[in-house]
Parts: structure tokens; sequence; C-alpha cells
């Protein structure tokens, strides 16, 4: 995940179509037909360089898929991918796989062909096995056999091994379950002395908050926190802001003076208390920590401050400019839907035009939200119409879709303040 203050200048400017297809926006897939005109380069730059911010929850497969079959580009610079690194390799074939659902015989023989050549080919046989009908890759048994040799799958429970494991090894042994125990013991009070004891490993405080995020809320935690969070200018402990935010409204207190406070750990771990359940008093530090953001370009995390905020809905609204800039500007793809519902919630008026293109969004909570939101206009229900029937769109939204054509109702954006 890229870090909170990366800049941002290496993608273009959002107005652009270069920029917009960057981002995964649903504009720049409207625009794009009408701006190719004969070459399809701006889509071939972005099948060809990866722009998502976050490569773990970013999508881009599915946009760069429909753009693909859109533009006419051809499948060269896709097939070009497959020859590259384990990453270009995973990209090209997530966008193979949807462009064969669509119908493309080409994209469905080059990444057949990929698992009897290619170097990632044990990848991609699970990749496709778990994407396509499975007379589509049920044939490649013997391919596979034969490329294994005397060794055993990595996913060994998954498809397709689960299917030929009678004839690839199937009294091969399975690795016992190692089972995770924390050995200091599972009262509350020995817990709570090792998290207190500044001599304790590292290990053994990092099961210790495992433990407790999993347990009722643990209220003694509390004056533990600002050790824990800056603890000798090592790294932030895995499990403490889930063992904190486990503590729920019972943290607000020391999560305000925790939230302003100088060290980023615990100014962080603080915001996202006061975010989950502070209250109005709390509305300015956080719409003060979004603009910190935005100016910042710290693109990660601004959607639980958008979250946080759309809790107190129109009282709210002085933040609407702000997430109405990190909407159009964000590379960071996952976390636009965040500021969407956060602008219905405290600003619903002049949405509708967001809400359409989110239709074409790379991401699919945001054609969720585009299905839920859009007005009942001729385009709109053209559009519903195309998703509802695409081979390539998620199952969600196909049934959201369809659901929308049947029953014609649009959502209301309603909020009710939780102050």
């Amino acid at each position: 995940m890229s870090d909170l203050s990366t800049d941002d200048r290496t993608y273009a400017s959002p107005r652009s179509l270069e920029g917009l297809l960057q981002r995964g926006r649903g504009l720049g897939a409207l625009r794009a037909p009408g701006e190719l005109g004969t070459s399809a380069e701006p889509v071939a730059e972005v099948v060809r360089q990866d722009w998502r911010w976050d490569m773990t929850v970013d999508d881009r497969d599915l946009y760069l898929a429909r753009l693909v079959r859109e533009s006419g580009l051809g499948l060269e610079p896709v097939f070009a991918l497959l020859a590259g690194d384990d990453d270009e390799c995973e990209r090209a074939t997530g966008i193979l796989e949807l462009l064969a659902l669509s119908g493309s015989v080409e994209a469905r023989e080059g990444l057949r062909r990929y698992v009897r050549e290619g170097e990632h080919w044990a990848d991609v046989l699970e990749s496709v096995a778990h994407a396509w009908p499975v007379e589509w890759w049920d044939d490649l048994a013997g391919v596979a056999r034969e490329r294994l040799g005397g060794d055993r799958p990595r996913l060994w429970r998954s498809e397709p091994w689960v299917r030929w494991r009678a004839g690839a090894g199937a009294n091969a042994p399975v690795p016992a379950h190692r089972t995770h125990t924390i050995d200091i013991g599972p009262s509350r009070s020995r817990l709570l002395a090792v998290l207190a004891d500044g001599g304790s490993p590292r290990g053994a405080k990092r099961q210790a908050l495992w433990a407790l995020a999993g347990r009722p809320p643990e209220p003694a935690l509390i004056p533990l926190v600002p050790d824990l969070a800056e603890a000798n200018g090592e790294l932030p402990l895995p499990g403490l802001g889930a063992a904190v935010l486990r503590l729920g409204p019972l943290a607000v207190p020391e999560a305000r003076a925790w939230a302003v406070d100088g060290r980023p750990t615990l100014s962080w771990i603080g915001v996202r208390v006061l975010a989950q359940h502070g209250t109005v008093q709390d509305l300015p530090a956080l719409m003060a920590e979004l603009s910190a953001h935005e100016e910042a370009r710290q693109w990660c995390g601004p959607d639980q401050l958008a979250t946080g905020i759309a809790r107190f809905g129109p009282a709210g609204a002085e933040a609407a400019p702000v997430l109405r800039r990190l909407w159009l500007r964000t590379p960071h793809s996952y976390e636009r839907p965040a500021y969407l519902k956060a602008l219905a919630a405290v600003a619903p008026a002049g949405l509708d035009f967001a809400f359409t293109e989110s239709l074409w969004d790379c991401e699919a909570n945001a054609r969720l939200l585009g299905i839920a939101h859009a007005p009942d206009l001729p385009h709109v229900r053209e559009r519903l119409t195309w998703l509802r029937d695409d081979p390539m769109e998620d199952a969600e939204v196909r049934a959201a879709a369809g659901n929308r054509l049947v029953t014609g109702v649009r959502q209301a954006r309603t909020f009710r303040p939780n102050t």
C-alpha cells in the first residue's frame, strides 16, 4: 500500500482522459469512445502500466477489459504482459479471463496456451479454474500433471487440484493446520501485565493485543495506549488499532487528546475512534483531518474520515467541497465510493451526474451506488440493461441492475444523523 504522504505527480490531471483512465473513473470510460478517434493508445498505456494506488484492493480488471473490448485495441498489449513478471502476468490474466467470458475465443485460447508454455502457468491455471466454466480448463489436467512432474501444487485444496486430486497425487500428505496460541495465559490481568511491561517482547505484546481484540471491551487498556502506540520509535504494534477500536465509545474521551497528539500513530488511532464513535463536537477535528489528508495527498485513510463525517448528516456539510475534490482526484479508487456516500449524507443536492458516472466506475461498490441512486433516465436504463446482461460483470452488480430494471425504484438518499 502506498504511504500516506506519497506524491501523485505521476498521475495526469483528473480533467484529462489520461488521468480519468488512470484513476478508473467512470467519466473516462464514457469519454474514451468519443476522444480516442483512430488511436487506442491511451487505453494501451493504462494496460501496460499498473496505475492502481493499492494493488491489494483497487480494482481495474473489468474496467480495462471493457476498455480493450470497446476501443478495438486488440489483445497484443495484454498478451505482452503475460510474458512479464508475476504481477504483470496476474494483471493480464484478470483482463483476459473476463474477455473470454464475454466471448473472445482469442483471449481464452491465449490463456490456455500460456498454461501449456508459460512461466507462471500454475498461477494462471488456478485463476482460470476459479473464473471459468469447468469445461474450459478440465482438459488441461494432463498438461498440468506433466508440468508438475513430482511436485505438489501450491494451493492443493483449491481448483483445479481438488477436481484432479485422484490423478495428481491424492496420497500426498496434507500439512497439519497450524494454530496460533498465545503462550502468556488467557487471563485479562496477564494480558494487561504483558502490555504494561516495557520489557515484554514485541511478539508477546502483539499476541496480547490480538487476544484483547477478540474479547469484550477492556477499559484498562486505555491508559496503556500512548506508550504502546509509540514504543521506542518502532513500527506500530499490529493489533493495537483493532484492540482500541473494540472499546468503542469508552475510548472517546481519551481519543480526543490522542487525536491532537504530535505522535502520528497515536493521533491516527484517536482520529479513527472519533470517526467511528465521536459526537457532533468532534466534527471540527474530523473535518480538519480530512482537509489535512487532502492537502498532503494522503490517499490512504480519508475514506474512514468521510464515513465518520457522514454519520452526522447535514451537520457535516462544510466538508462537502473537500469530499467532492477527493472523489474527483483520488487515485485510490477503492476509497471513492466512501466519498460519494458521504456527499450524499452531508450535501445530497446535485449528485445525479456523479451517481450516473459511477455506473461506469472501475469499483463494483461504486457501480452499486450508481444502480441504487442514478436518476431514472433513458441512458441510465440502457446502462442498467447493459450491466445486467454483461457476462463479465460482478454477480452482485448484475443482480442489482436487474432488480432496479424490474422495480424501477430509485433508492432515496436519506440519512438519519447519529450524534
